[in-house]
């Protein structure tokens, strides 16, 4: 029920209004069915997981059940526990003064009993808006009870004059002043079992137990759990028991497609507006990008069980137009474009975000990062041109024979980092083969990206070890395989 609260200022008045008071599962629940019969989008901007972890969180939401939210990291688990708050009425009425948000119906501490023994109809609310009915609370190895649940405060029981066998003396913790809220413990795994086994009767019982006093707060708290698997083997677990009173667990997942990683990346990208308009980014660049997580996701020489995270795309994708943009304030350009070679610039957002097996470790951290760049020329090269072969006869004839001579023949070729889009398309339109190949197999490319596409030719020749590709201080030089060292002969 959503009453106005600027008229409704004591307990006689909620009274008269008809206000009915609702556990907050019961409020989300409600208010969740009605976005569905409407048709509303429940969790906006979450992408990828339309048909399978929401309608499970829907699921969960409507049996009223705790939630645990299990997945690696960078799967947005964080994320869809802070949208379930659109999901709460938009204002709640709350006694005045309360520290655990009593619900003037139905008064819980004895600040809010005496409160209302004393004034009546008269008692003071005030109005708690559902954006501050979240709190968070990241679980560590020193996370204590007192944190979580709460403690005698001996200062509060000097200024007060009160002996410490009085309930007023116990400061109550985090789950308590979330009262009415949504609490989210992040890394649930991480907790103390200690510590876990105090949630036990708060999730069962829904009341909490602070030192010798008997104290009963019937807490109304939706909980909800994030857990990452590896987290199971490698700093701890989740308690049997409390995992048995957790209503409902879900698993998430990275996205299964591009597109849907491109949807994401380009929604979370934090990008200054000049950065934005100054450098222009073709598509098959933003679908270069995606595919390096999905490489990586995959990769023999990173660990699979921590998870190539959502925000290794998110940051390299940030790294690629800085690059771009750096070009352009060096020479002076209003405009760039993003080039293939600018992705040496995206290998920091990588390296922070992958962890490597033994062989990973071997080939440093650098070079898989460099690795992951070509697996994912190679991967999208055949949906641009004709796939390269890895066996094939002898004198077999492929499309690519006349480009690979004109290398052989020549000297190579060079692409310097600092080349202005000008120099850069005029040094690609010196290779007549690239010409052909485009005309042949992609005549309807995109003008504007064309030059990218070139440039792909050439790394996918190089990845498939048909091409020769050095890095040095100002750029890249392409050549042939073996027409240097023939020509060194």
């Amino acid at each position: 029920m959503n009453l106005n609260n600027k008229e409704i200022n004591s307990l006689g008045e909620l009274k008269s209004a008809g206000y009915k008071s609702k556990s907050i599962k019961d409020e989300l629940r409600d208010n969740l069915r009605d976005k569905i019969k409407k048709g509303e989008e429940t969790f906006e901007g979450v992408w990828g997981y339309e048909d399978s972890v929401i309608p499970e969180l829907e699921r969960a939401i409507l049996s009223r059940h705790n939630i645990n939210l299990l997945g690696l990291r960078g799967q947005a688990k964080t994320r869809l526990a802070r949208l379930m708050v659109h999901l709460l009425d938009e204002w709640i009425p709350v006694i005045s003064g309360s520290e655990i948000n009593d619900d003037p119906l139905k008064p819980m501490s004895r600040y809010a009993k005496e409160l209302i023994a004393e004034k009546g109809d008269d008692t003071p609310i005030t109005w708690l808006h559902r954006n501050e009915r979240f709190y968070e609370k990241l679980a560590t190895p020193d996370v204590t009870v007192a944190d979580l649940i709460g403690d005698v405060d001996p200062i509060k029981a000097a200024n007060l004059k009160l002996s410490y066998a009085d309930d007023r003396v116990i400061h109550f913790g985090m789950i308590p002043r979330a009262n009415r809220c949504i609490f989210v413990i992040n890394e649930l795994p991480d907790l103390q079992a200690r510590i876990q086994v105090s949630l036990f009767n708060i999730l069962e019982e829904g009341d909490i137990q602070i030192r010798g006093f008997k104290l009963r707060l019937p807490l109304d708290i939706q909980f909800v759990f994030t857990a990452n698997p590896e987290d199971y083997t490698n700093r701890g677990s989740i308690v049997t028991p409390l995992k048995d009173r957790i209503g409902s667990q879900i698993l998430t997942h990275y996205p299964d497609d591009i597109e849907t990683a491109r949807k994401i990346t380009e929604q979370e990208s934090h990008l200054d507006p000049r950065q934005s308009d100054a450098v222009y980014v073709p598509d098959i660049a933003k679908d270069l990008l995606e595919q390096i997580s999905f490489e990586a996701r995959n990769s023999e020489y990173v660990d699979a069980k921590s998870g190539v995270s959502a925000r290794t795309s998110i940051t390299a994708f940030e790294n690629l137009l800085s690059t771009a943009e750096r070009r352009a304030l060096l020479t002076g350009a209003e405009k760039t474009m993003v080039r293939l070679s600018d992705f040496l610039g995206v290998i920091p957002s990588i390296t922070g975000k992958i962890e490597l097996v033994y062989e990973g470790e071997q080939e440093g951290a650098d070079g898989v990062a460099a690795i992951l760049i070509d697996d994912a020329v190679k991967s999208l090269f055949p949906e641009y041109f004709p796939k390269i072969e890895k066996l094939q006869k002898k004198d077999a004839e492929t499309p690519y024979d006349e480009l690979i001579h004109w290398f052989f023949q020549g000297e190579g070729f060079e692409l310097l980092d600092d080349f202005t889009d000008e120099e850069y398309k005029r040094a690609l339109d010196r290779i007549p083969q690239l010409n052909s190949l485009l005309k042949k197999y992609q005549p309807d490319f995109p003008k504007n990206d064309a030059y990218f596409l070139k440039e792909l030719v050439l790394w996918g020749l190089v990845a498939h070890k048909k091409l020769s590709k050095n890095r040095f201080a100002e750029g890249y030089q392409f050549k042939d395989l073996y027409g240097s060292f023939i020509s060194g002969l």
